[in-house]
């Protein structure tokens, strides 16, 4: 049995301090809440539109299992194109915006020494 403690159990407690702690975990988990988000938005504009799987496919010119495994975060490697072409079927456009992460640019010595690593 969990016990909890003001209402969170400790395994969350254990989740959100590791999720603090480490960095990489907090990227991975950023970019997974991204990609939800972008097949959120596209449920909830399809079905804004009043319009099923099948028409929306139609309309984007693709099958709707196609469209049905974007939606349900099943479709790896999604590409921008992609995302656009549903888009504009929908009356929609994609918007692509960049945010700093608080950390410090990298430096031209570093951007060779990565070059060189890979």
């Amino acid at each position: 049995m969990v016990k909890r403690k003001n209402g969170r159990t400790e395994l969350r407690k254990w989740m959100d301090e590791q999720y603090r702690k480490n960095a990489g975990l907090r990227r991975r988990v950023d970019a997974l809440v991204e990609e939800m988000s972008i097949e959120q938005d596209l449920v909830a504009l399809r079905e804004a539109r009043g319009l099923s799987q099948r028409a929306l496919a139609a309309l984007a010119g693709m099958q709707q299992p196609i469209i049905a495994r974007i939606e349900s975060g099943k479709a790896k490697n999604l590409e921008l194109k992609t995302v656009a072409r549903i888009a504009a079927a929908l009356g929609a456009k994609v918007q692509i915006g960049l945010v700093t992460n608080g950390s410090r640019p990298r430096t031209r010595k570093a951007n060779r020494k990565l070059a060189r690593a890979t």
